[in-house]
């Protein structure tokens, strides 16, 4: 009789510094079928909603890359990437390759000029493609402007007491006096915005986004008092010209306040990434009817706990009945957290302490033997052992 086949589903975030999240699949996956036969494997690369979510939304949904030519913070005209899923229906933007502290050299940093125009023109490239859904993640922004620079891409003025348009930066919004929406582009209505925001940050005060996040940015401590004050004006406009109140939600304040401007100028809905990735790769569905989720990342800690990719994976498993295991480069301070939320063992991938420079080189390798290990005890422990045998 023909034994029945066991279905893992391998569910890794990206390794960052060494692989991909689709690569660190490809790894588990061939570590698995070096030891075990009747075995299924359903790759499922995953993210959190920061650096690498666009790859990755492309990985698992067999959609494409797509470059266009946009403005980076200081105006300069950058190649800046975003993905399309394979049904053509969602676009995935991460506004660090239009609007990013990476694209600016250390002496080019001033979140008083600094815009997220870039991030606009992104956008509107997007809708272009006729798009119905647009996900942006708003980690490592460059910028302190509230959006402003993004709105403005895409048709939205604003303007100071004088009637004449604001120069780009969070600098000028302490001159703001009135927004005028009239120039939208209409195509935003018929879009849904999700934003990946994993900060509680209010738009100002002492956790707002000028004096958390400005000095990283380049802000001087008299810069980040007046860039918190041109976020307070701006909000006290928002509230006057559009209706809408986002001084104080939590969230607002990410990317120097783009989160609250995406609420406030698109409707965006802030939402946390990890939540928003699962359900852009339609996770859920995916995993029903695995027998076994195996997750993962490049470091493993107490952190991991708290909104990172294996914590949603394992709780979407936990609730489908399925249980999971993690495989991380290494492991670090409180790992053992990652059991009290649906990791039932973790293993560390790591064979000896190597230079962060042979990550790359070395730890797939290291990543493929850790896999047919876990392999080798899942034939002695696994629920369904009697399906499973070594080849």
């Amino acid at each position: 009789m023909e034994r029945k086949k066991i279905i893992i589903a391998v569910v890794p975030d990206s390794f960052k510094g060494s692989m991909t999240a689709l690569e660190a699949a490809l790894c588990i996956e061939r570590g698995l079928k070096r030891v075990l036969t009747n075995v299924v494997i359903r790759k499922i690369p995953m993210a959190d909603g920061g650096d690498g979510t666009v790859q990755t939304v492309v990985d698992a949904t067999g959609g494409k890359l797509l470059t266009r030519a946009v403005r980076n913070p200081t105006g300069r005209r950058v190649q800046a990437m975003f993905g399309v899923t394979g049904d053509g229906k969602t676009a995935v933007i991460e506004m660090a390759t239009a609007s990013g502290l990476v694209l600016l050299a250390p002496k080019e940093r001033n979140p008083m000029i600094t815009s997220t125009y870039g991030t606009g023109e992104l956008i509107r490239h997007a809708l272009d493609l006729g798009v119905r859904r647009i996900l942006v993640g708003i980690g490592g922004s460059a910028t302190n402007d509230g959006g402003m620079g993004m709105a403005r891409a895409l048709g939205i003025r604003f303007v100071d007491s004088c009637g004449r348009d604001l120069r780009e930066g969070g600098g000028a919004l302490k001159k703001l006096a009135k927004i005028c929406p009239e120039r939208l582009d209409d195509r935003i209505r018929k879009v849904s915005i999700d934003v990946a925001c994993d900060v509680d940050n209010p738009l100002v005060g002492p956790r707002g986004a000028a004096r958390v996040y400005g000095p990283q940015k380049g802000a001087t401590p008299a810069m980040v008092r007046e860039l918190d004050a041109g976020l307070r004006q701006m909000a006290k406009i928002i509230k006057r010209d559009l209706g809408k109140t986002i001084l104080n939600v939590p969230g607002s304040g990410a990317a120097g306040g783009l989160g609250g401007g995406l609420m406030a100028f698109l409707g965006g809905r802030l939402k946390p990434g990890v939540s928003m990735v699962m359900d852009a790769i339609n996770l859920k569905k995916r995993l029903k009817g695995c027998n076994l989720v195996i997750t993962g990342e490049g470091r493993m800690d107490g952190q991991t706990a708290f909104g990172k990719a294996p914590a949603g994976v394992a709780a979407m498993a936990d609730r489908l009945g399925i249980s999971t295991i993690a495989i991380s480069g290494c492991v670090g301070a409180d790992v053992g957290k990652v059991n009290s939320i649906g990791i039932y063992a973790y293993f560390s991938a790591l064979q000896e302490p190597i230079e962060e420079t042979m990550l790359p080189r070395r730890g797939p390798a290291m990543l493929e033997d850790c896999a047919a290990q876990i392999a080798r005890l899942m034939v002695l422990n696994f629920p369904g052992k009697r399906n499973l045998h070594l080849k």
